[in-house]
Formats: C-alpha cells, structure tokens, sequence
C-alpha cells in the first residue's frame, strides 16, 4: 500500500468563495476510481507542542493498494483539473510511503 499526503497553505487573500473551490476540488478528487481510502482534513485541535506542525490549512491523505494505482491517479484527468486551482495555495508539501 501506497500513502501519498499532500499539505496546502492557502493564499491569506482567497476568500470563502476560494476556500470553498478548493474544498469542491479537494473532494472531487476522492472519487477517482484508483484510490482505495481517501480523506481531507484540517488541522485538528490537539496540544500545542514544538514537534507538532498545524500551519497548514488542508491536508488531502490518499492511499492505494499498489504504486501502479498511485500513479494512474497522478495522470488522471481529475487530478489535472484540481491542478488549475493551484493559484489558491502558496505552499503545498507532499510526502509519499510505502507501508511496511
């Protein structure tokens, strides 16, 4: 199994209305047949410590049962138009595994 967690920083000046394109976009891309589970999600309200990152606005985790899957996934036409909404984000961070 494959995870590929994808972290977004959002622009200061988008706006609900961009907020909300992004959600939209965020979720369209879960139904891309190839995924096995996927979730968006926004920092959760845990204990401030130093080693915790919350900085983010989004997180989009994804996970596939083979590489192949992850990979059709990248190429998908889904994928390509949630790309158009790049100018939404300053900042995006991405961290691929295999599970072990």
């Amino acid at each position: 199994m494959v995870t590929h967690i994808v972290y977004f920083w959002m622009k200061s000046d988008v706006g609900q209305a961009g907020h909300d394109q992004f959600v939209k976009g965020a979720k369209h891309l879960l139904t891309i047949e190839d995924l096995a589970q996927g979730y968006l999600g926004k920092p959760a309200a845990t204990e401030k410590r130093e080693i915790i990152d919350d900085s983010y606005d989004y997180a989009l985790v994804t996970m596939f049962d083979t590489m192949e899957a992850h990979d059709r996934y990248q190429v998908h036409p889904k994928h390509d138009d949630f790309r158009e909404l790049a100018h939404l984000w300053d900042r995006v961070q991405i961290y691929d595994s295999k599970i072990i």
